[in-house]
């Protein structure tokens, strides 16, 4: 029998984030340096707005599941793919941030072609305008048990139904994997339903 994932499981529902606005690039890289050796915080940096996550156990979870069902979806629909993971992506002085998970499709570039965040509490000042000014084509946001897609068109992002990228890819089932409570049952019903 298949469990749905509820708040039950001993894993945080929310994480721990700051925000301070006024922030310079050099305040921004000393504070950065204090936090280097600190695992489960990141810090992001969005013309003068620095926010600081701490990352638990659930926010893992889910962007580790992520991953693996679109490994298998890419392998399933031969779609070539280049993980970047959570590299930096900065533009000195102007941005700095990793997504959760970004993939480059079909040929390895620069700037990802798809980033992923999975956002346990909501609420980030610099939610699209991070990747806005990083001009990636598409982003989704794992938020609240449901998947929002951004599409980048004529310099704003406009939220989509369905993956301009990944036409074909069920959103409503991939949604529905994540929230399973067993990933190895997520896997199995992925794989069933492509």
């Amino acid at each position: 029998m298949v469990r749905v994932l509820e708040g039950s499981l001993g894993l945080p529902e929310e994480e721990q984030r700051f925000y301070r606005r006024g922030v310079s690039w050099e305040r921004f890289q000393a504070i950065q340096k204090g936090f280097e050796h600190l695992p489960g915080v990141r810090l992001f940096y969005c013309e003068g707005v620095l926010e600081i996550v701490g990352v638990g156990k659930a926010h893992e979870l889910i962007s580790g599941l992520i991953a693996a069902l679109l490994i298998i979806y890419f392998e399933i629909k031969e779609v070539e793919f280049f993980p970047s993971g959570s590299y930096s992506q900065i533009i000195p002085g102007v941005v700095e941030y990793q997504a959760d998970l970004s993939y480059c499709l079909r040929i390895d570039k620069d700037r990802p072609d798809l980033c992923i965040e999975v956002v346990i509490t909501s609420g980030s000042p610099i939610k699209l305008k991070k990747y806005k000014l990083m001009k990636v084509p598409e982003i989704w946001f794992w938020e609240d048990g449901t998947l929002e897609v951004y599409c980048l068109r004529e310099e704003e992002y406009e939220k989509i139904v369905n993956s301009a990228l990944l036409p074909e890819l069920d959103l409503s089932l991939l949604s529905r994997c994540l929230l399973l409570s067993s990933p190895l049952e997520a896997i199995r019903e992925f794989r069933r339903g492509i």
